[in-house]
């Protein structure tokens, strides 16, 4: 089982690669797709839009909310094309990885005046493996 740092140094590699050839203006879900198909070249399990359900008061709601990608059933990725992030989109991502029960999770928005810039790293109760 490959290690959460080494998939997010992947995610992070292949992420940045991204805008230098599409460059800023397109829909998060294109950005979705092509960083998706580059995680499966690099021979790494890939789920696309994962329906999570959530238990609140004794009720299920199912769906809850979607993943826009999940690496290797473990790594969480919140995709964004936005001016700038927000403190919600990490707090998104922050209730996804503690409904999940996952470590780590990378919010990545292809929209902002660098990739490098548009990389948070999101952790809930995180232990180095």
């Amino acid at each position: 089982m490959t290690a959460i740092n080494e998939l997010s140094e992947i995610v992070i590699a292949e992420s940045i690669g991204i805008p230098r050839e599409f460059g800023p203006g397109l829909f998060e879900s294109v950005y979705e797709s092509v960083l998706a198909g580059r995680l499966r070249k690099r021979g790494l399990k890939v789920e696309r839009q994962v329906q999570v359900r959530a238990v609140f008061d004794g009720e299920t709601f199912d769906p809850a909310f979607k993943i826009d990608i999940l690496v290797e059933d473990r790594l969480v990725l919140e995709i964004k094309a936005v001016e700038q992030l927000s403190r919600a989109h990490a707090k998104q991502v922050l209730t996804y990885l503690r409904l999940l029960k996952q470590p780590i999770g990378l919010l990545l928005n292809f929209s902002g005046e660098t990739m490098k810039d548009g990389i948070r790293r999101v952790a809930n109760d995180y232990h180095a493996e």
